[in-house]
């Protein structure tokens, strides 16, 4: 069997989360929710993912508060109403699937929330197009000519706090098995952790532990609350001068671990506006070495990881535990199909699409179809 499809366990107080190989779906935002409940759309949306083969699927960024959502579209978690329509779509989807562990990113947009969706411009909407006033580490726009957010002040801190608390009890009521807190991609956690978006004079700002104590007291209250496999994801560079660097998120990474961390997942970039990302296949690979080797905290790797082989070497080699794909689910729904074809390895199917496989892969999965007649 190749390493990509053999089994690993993702830590947690509560006992360890049992992954049947190490491809991870990616968050992938929708925006397709409903005054921040889920819709229909998340209802197929879950259901493909969960027929992918994959060992564990995080469903997006969901909002801990109305105003905490990256747009009005967005999903979220912070009261009974929107429990209930994620437990209602998620429960049935996973009616519809294999069991495959599901793990939910809890985010707050931070300066980046009140905007349009992607293929609406994407930009920050006017309180007249429906949009809201923002918060932020500091008063600064993630654009020149946007409106400024408003910088918390403790009681927002608090406030803030409290409601990823809340959404992380309402997610284990719901059954989710994983949380992964989003401090990536220029979102709240990750704006407290960046000198470009962080400029505060207090305990929360300047040097690199009061930068780092937001997002540590957020950890340590959701930690509490929540005895499930817990983890971070972060954004490994800024890809900007004076910007937050790898070091810096290797230290945090250790930091989380000895707080009670499962696992990071290392990604880069959001905060700045200004940004030159060097993108290739495998380009933020090296960051999330770089984390595992220093932290031995459990890893997942992600960035342009498109084939089988690819995934393959990345954990044979050792630079990760898990790699995680986003958008080549949405374009090949059953990727690990087809890398498990590529690779020998197997993976659990639904009965009715069991006679969609292709003829040069029917021997490598008849062993899989017979153990699960």
């Amino acid at each position: 069997m190749s390493t990509l499809f053999s089994p690993y366990e993702l830590s947690s107080p509560h006992g360890p989360l049992k992954l049947a190989n190490r491809v991870v779906v990616a968050p992938m935002c929708q925006y397709s929710a409903v005054q921040g409940s889920a819709s229909d759309w998340h209802l197929m949306h879950w259901a493909n993912l969960l027929n992918s083969g994959s060992a564990m699927v995080i469903i997006e960024a969901t909002g801990v508060s109305p105003e905490g959502r990256i747009s009005p579209q967005c999903l979220g978690l912070w009261d009974d109403t929107t429990a209930s329509a994620l437990q209602d779509k998620l429960q049935r989807a996973r009616r519809l699937a294999p069991y495959t562990p599901v793990a939910i990113q809890l985010s707050h947009a931070g300066r980046k929330a009140s905007s349009a969706a992607p293929w609406n411009g994407g930009a920050l909407l006017s309180l007249e197009q429906g949009g809201w006033n923002t918060h932020a580490p500091s008063a600064i726009p993630h654009q020149p000519h946007e409106r400024a957010p408003l910088a918390l002040e403790s009681e927002g801190l608090k406030e803030v706090c409290d409601a990823f608390v809340n959404a992380a009890k309402l997610a284990h009521a719901i059954g989710i098995e994983a949380i992964e807190l989003h401090a990536a991609h220029g979102y709240l956690l990750h704006q407290f952790l960046s000198p470009v978006s962080n400029q505060r004079t207090d305990e929360y700002g300047g040097s690199f532990e009061n930068r780092i104590r937001f997002p540590l007291e957020v950890f340590n209250a959701v930690r509490a609350h929540f005895s499930g496999t817990l983890g971070m994801r972060i954004s490994a560079c800024d890809w900007v001068d004076a910007g937050w660097t790898p070091e810096e998120t290797t230290q945090l990474s250790i930091r989380l671990k000895a707080l009670g961390a499962d696992f990071v997942h290392i990604s880069s970039g959001g905060v700045s506006s200004a940004q030159k990302v060097a993108v290739a296949p495998n380009y933020q690979v090296p960051f999330a070495s770089q984390v595992k080797g220093q932290s031995s905290l459990s890893t997942i790797a992600v960035g342009l990881i498109t084939q089988a082989q690819q995934a393959n070497d990345i954990i044979a080699s050792g630079q990760a535990d898990l790699v995680a794909l986003a958008r080549a689910f949405l374009y090949k729904p059953r990727w690990t199909w087809e890398a498990a074809a590529v690779l020998n390895g197997q993976v659990q199917a639904s009965k009715p699409y069991w006679r969609c496989l292709p003829k040069e892969a029917q021997d490598i999965f008849t062993s899989m179809l017979n153990t699960q007649r």
